[in-house]
């Protein structure tokens, strides 16, 4: 951990910790006048990747293929379990991580070919298992939109999962999605409280938004779950029932949980974060992470890593199941199909 304890107005992380592969520690001058680390500004970083379809076999992971136009995420949420693997492009995952945001500008276009392609097989594309689809940035750029354009023409199923009211703006497009049966959202509820939301997901959508997001998507006819997620004990816990009768209410039909993860040295800054904000709370909720974790503060095996383990974990596993019966949630879950796909191909490639 850093010995720098000073929040940053507008972001998660205060710190740059030392990238595990290349040992460079990254900092950031202190203004002249106020003593203090300016908030950096975000970066945008061209990535010419020649694809933009991934794969993983993750035996926990509900999909094989996934798109996501950013690397890097502004949302800053302080505990986001993808922040290593920025280190991987050779940067910091704490400022770094949502203050360089490494931009596939052309994932339209690389789309496009993919599903053009006799090689692709319809299936399901996640938007995004890793990083916000629909972070502030896309606001201008409308990459995401760019693709949701190309999955409506192609009629390929697509997954998405946000914390952003942003993702409104492409009603339209969803719209044209699920009269195939091609879409579902998600939309994460970490917690209700406004507040605690402003420290640790500083440019994520307010919770109350997010309630009004689930409403307008299910006032459209798209299916949309709330991902309680993740939940960190001795912190948002005691929300778990009100946000799923919250989220319900507004029109939710399914729920999903996932309990904290700090992989890496996302657990120290996770640790510098609490010092910062709650550190009245702070031992209450590692001892509580520890409980669910054999010890640790996170866990690795498949099964495991998104739920925990003990009894703790298994106290909410048993409330989800009783809430959710009780909402009505998960009753049924209508499930996307490939049935009404469609290579499309020709002039349309040059569209973009």
């Amino acid at each position: 951990m850093s010995d720098f304890k000073n929040p940053i107005r507008g972001r998660g992380a205060s710190d740059n910790p030392i990238n595990r592969f290349e040992g460079n520690y990254i900092d950031y001058e202190l203004d002249e006048e106020t003593g203090e680390k300016p908030s950096p500004k975000t970066q945008l970083i061209r990535d010419d990747t020649k694809t933009v379809i991934s794969y993983n076999n993750s035996p926990d992971i509900p999909f094989d293929a996934g798109l996501n136009p950013y690397r890097g995420c502004e949302h800053g949420c302080i505990y986001c379990f993808a922040r290593p693997y920025h280190e991987y492009l050779g940067y910091s995952l704490g400022l770094d991580f949502e203050s360089k945001i490494v931009v596939k500008y052309d994932a339209p276009a690389l789309l496009r070919k993919e599903l053009s392609s006799p090689k692709w097989k319809p299936q399901m594309i996640a938007m995004s298992g890793v990083t916000d689809v629909y972070q502030p940035i896309e606001k201008k750029l409308k990459i995401t939109r760019g693709c949701l354009e190309v999955l409506a023409e192609f009629r390929n199923p697509v997954g998405l999962i946000t914390k952003n009211q942003l993702i409104t703006r492409d009603i339209d497009l969803l719209c044209q999605l699920n009269k195939y049966q091609c879409v579902s959202v998600t939309i994460s509820v970490t917690t209700l409280d406004k507040d605690l939301t402003m420290i640790m997901e500083p440019r994520t959508t307010r919770p109350q938004r997010r309630l009004e997001t689930i409403r307008v998507l299910a006032d459209a006819g798209i299916p949309v779950c709330v991902n309680v997620a993740p939940i960190i004990p001795g912190l948002t816990d005691h929300e778990c029932v009100r946000i799923l009768e919250e989220a319900a209410k507004a029109g939710a039909t399914s729920a999903g949980y996932t309990i904290l993860r700090l992989p890496y040295k996302v657990k120290d800054i996770f640790i510098d974060w609490l010092d910062q904000h709650l550190p009245d709370r702070k031992k209450k909720i590692l001892n509580r992470l520890s409980d669910i974790r054999d010890g640790h503060l996170n866990g690795y095996k498949w099964g495991e890593r998104m739920k925990g383990t003990g009894n703790f974990s298994k106290q909410i596993e048993q409330l989800f199941t009783v809430q959710t019966k009780r909402l009505g949630l998960n009753k049924k879950r209508r499930a996307c199909t490939t049935k009404y796909f469609r290579r499309v191909h020709g002039s349309q490639l040059n569209i973009f």
